[in-house]
Parts: C-alpha cells; sequence; structure tokens
C-alpha cells in the first residue's frame, strides 16, 4: 500500500469516529490496567462485567493487594485463567506499591517488569493512559495490517514496527483504537464485512466479500409484427 493510500485509509477511519477509545471501562491508569491484564483471551465486554464487581470492592493496588489471590480471584472468576490472572495482579500491585508509591509508570521497561504485563499491554497503557503513540498488534491489528496491505509482516514485532513506520504523524496516535475496532466489526477473521467497508476500494486484499453486480438486462428484440388493416 503506498503513502497516498494509507494517508486516505486513516483519513476516512478518523472521519467516521474522531475520537476513538478503548472499550474496557476504566476511570485511572491503574484500572486500565487491571482492566487490560484481565482481558487476555477474554473479550471486553466480559471483563467489563468483572470490574463492575471488583472495582466498587477494590480499585487501587494497596486495596486488591489487601484483598489476596483467594479475594481476587473470587471478584473476577468469571473470567478465563482467573487464577494466574488474580497470582499476577496482586504480584504487580505489591510491586506497585513498593516501588512506585502506587502509581502506574509511564515507561515501557517498568511497566514490562511488572508480572502480567507484557509488550502489548504495556502499549495499550502507554498509548490509552498517557497518550504516547504507541502500537499494540493483537490479532484484530495484526490481520488488519496483513489483509489490507497497509503493514503486512510475519509477526507481531515486525507488524508494530512497519505500522509505526509507516502511519503518518497525525494518526499515530489513534490508529491503535481504529484499527481494532475496525478488525472486530467489519474485518472480520472468517468473514470480513467488506461491503460494510469505508475503505474497501483502498485495501489490497484480493479475496473481498463483495456482491457481485447485478447483470445486465438484454435488450429486447423487437418482433417483426404482421400489418393489420389499420397499418396500411
Amino acid at each position: 500500500m503506498n503513502p497516498a493510500k494509507r494517508h486516505e485509509l486513516f483519513n476516512r477511519l478518523r472521519a467516521a469516529n474522531p475520537h476513538p477509545t478503548t472499550e474496557l471501562e476504566y476511570t485511572t491508569p491503574f484500572e486500565l490496567l487491571v482492566a487490560v491484564v484481565l482481558s487476555a483471551q477474554s473479550t471486553d465486554k466480559g471483563v467489563n462485567l468483572a470490574t463492575r464487581r471488583l472495582f466498587p470492592v477494590a480499585r487501587t493496588p494497596e486495596a486488591i493487594y489487601a484483598l489476596g489471590e483467594a479475594g481476587l480471584a473470587d471478584l473476577i472468576k468469571t473470567i478465563g485463567l482467573y487464577k494466574s490472572k488474580a497470582r499476577h495482579l496482586i504480584a504487580a500491585c505489591r510491586m506497585l506499591t513498593e516501588l512506585h508509591g502506587g502509581q502506574v509508570p509511564a515507561e515501557r521497561a517498568a511497566l514490562e517488569a511488572l508480572p502480567g504485563v507484557g509488550r502489548k499491554t504495556a502499549n495499550v497503557i502507554l498509548n490509552t493512559a498517557f497518550g504516547q503513540p504507541t502500537m499494540a498488534v493483537d490479532t484484530h491489528i495484526f490481520r488488519v495490517a496483513n489483509r489490507t496491505g497497509l503493514a503486512p509482516g510475519k509477526t507481531v514485532l515486525e507488524v508494530e514496527k512497519r505500522l509505526l513506520k509507516v502511519i503518518p504523524d497525525e494518526f499515530r496516535i489513534d490508529a491503535h483504537h481504529w484499527l481494532i475496532l475496525h478488525g472486530r466489526y467489519v474485518c472480520q477473521a472468517r468473514k470480513p464485512r467488506c461491503d460494510a467497508c469505508i475503505i474497501a476500494d483502498l485495501c489490497e486484499y484480493r479475496y473481498k466479500t463483495l456482491p457481485s453486480p447485478a447483470p445486465r438486462p438484454r435488450a429486447e428484440k423487437k418482433a417483426h409484427a404482421t400489418p393489420g388493416p389499420l397499418d396500411v
């Protein structure tokens, strides 16, 4: 995909959704951190149901750490892998309290040092909570980047680096959310909704699911009528 196409692609996504954001519910960087850790192999809807139970009870590192693994696990048990996530979050809360004064750090290395926080989670926090132009490549972004030809790559890290290289500066802060939402609701894995896609004409995917054009009506042949008595 050439630079002109990329610019137009993001220009259209911005026009359709000027202020994109995550669908996870949160009010502080720490709440976002908890939600993103819980979201691994879980839907945002499922995470929001769990955090609606958790946050009224405990919404700071100190309060969640005080719950202990068993207490936290009981509040998030509707989430997949909830026991391991509870273990990671309790350990992360301890580090945040002891090393960072209960605050979520805005540096990649410090974030990735927290249990349960990898590169993708760190990118989400840096972008969504702190406004840094990072790119958290999940399955949706990986698919959209490759399928459209926007930034093809064989690995998540390769796609991330290529996206950051080719996305115009004016779109870089919000590109992460535009691409996730586009992959989640339009450029879906099994059957992309190309007929509802606002960038279909820019996309370089070879197997678009666009409807076939209607067949052109055949021209009717004029019948050679036999002259009647009034035709002479």
